[in-house]
């Protein structure tokens, strides 16, 4: 079999490789890849490590959707010819308090930039019926990232409430499908007027050009009153970002693109009765909850490019240019 695969770190150690193919031990499964979703921190991992303990050779992506064609003895979750995602870690099956020592893919473990990958049973989960390998892989970080911030933890959005995203990436627009679908509105703040325009499309409620305050924008598209949610996604100054919440209003802090240090005035945070939380993807019986509301409610995650495997470096470069929703690598064959 094919796998991407790194010597050292950077994209010039870059290497589609040949090696045999995994087989199963006890509790374990085969899975054939079929498609594999990027994030922005696989770009981080091949630029740096991240500071994790790399072990080389190397296979980045921690997100993927296939086919399961062989299991080990006492596996019991899933079955041969089942379409399967993996969970990004690899022991959180549910609760807000993680276990310690938790290890992801493509990272502290060996990514899924592969035709064949083993995992332990208790990393997968029954794909969507609803959607096909492409889409489904998207669901493993993006989406299960913007459904933990919504429903998995703190306060739970409810149907008339509004949910504000900070960029039109695969965990916003995640966030804005998921908000339509449970009866919220939502709004986009984004620095470009083309991808509000897609946002639109998408059925966003509202877009907002980012400039200089742009909260004020927001208040008066909310009557006021702001926001109850926000996906924060950029980081860094969170002035807008807490002038645009509502009295009591949760931010949930998922990306660094502001820089990796948070600035927070004080005063709105005492004054508001802010809540504020850390969002690290999240556990199984959430992404089992995703399976289920994107079966449920027809949604199609936005997948702005599909690139062949033999095509990942042009991959990797359309995902740091920034992509209106998600980047997906073809692994085997067509997608059904």
């Amino acid at each position: 079999m094919q796998q991407w695969q790194m010597a050292t770190l950077g994209d010039a150690a870059l290497d589609l490789a040949t090696v045999a193919v995994p087989t199963p031990g006890p509790g374990e499964v085969l899975v054939r890849v079929n498609a594999v979703a990027l994030n922005y921190r696989d770009a981080l991992m091949i630029d740096t490590g991240m500071g994790l303990p790399v072990k080389f050779p190397f296979v980045p992506g921690s997100d993927m959707a296939g086919e399961v064609v062989a299991v080990g003895d006492g596996v019991t979750r899933v079955a041969v010819g089942e379409r399967v995602v993996n969970t990004f870690w690899d022991r959180w099956v549910d609760g807000e308090q993680a276990p310690a020592g938790l290890k992801v893919f493509g990272g502290t473990l060996q990514g899924v930039l592969r035709e064949y990958a083993v995992f332990d049973e208790a990393s997968l989960v029954r794909a969507p019926f609803t959607l096909d390998d492409v889409a489904a892989s998207t669901l493993t970080c993006a989406g299960l990232t913007a459904w933990h911030a919504l429903f998995g933890t703190g306060r739970k959005l409810v149907p008339g409430e509004t949910v504000l995203m900070i960029g039109t990436g695969g965990v916003a627009l995640f966030g804005a499908q998921l908000a339509t679908a449970h009866g919220a509105k939502s709004i986009v703040v984004s620095g470009s007027e083309d991808k509000l325009r897609r946002a639109a499309a998408l059925g966003v409620t509202h877009g907002v050009l980012r400039r200089e305050g742009w909260a004020d924008e927001v208040r008066q598209l909310t009557e006021g009153r702001g926001v109850e949610q926000v996906l924060e996604l950029a980081g860094g100054d969170m002035r807008e970002t807490l002038a645009a919440l509502a009295p009591g209003g949760k931010v949930s802090v998922i990306g660094t693109l502001g820089g990796d240090t948070l600035q927070v005035p004080v005063y709105p945070v005492l004054l508001k009765r802010v809540h504020v939380q850390g969002i690290g993807v999240g556990h199984r019986q959430g992404l089992e909850a995703l399976v289920t509301a994107v079966d449920r409610h027809g949604i199609v995650p936005q997948v702005d490019a599909v690139y062949d495997f033999a095509d990942f470096r042009q991959a990797l470069s359309h995902l740091r240019r920034g992509a209106f929703g998600k980047v997906v690598v073809r692994v085997s064959g067509p997608v059904a």
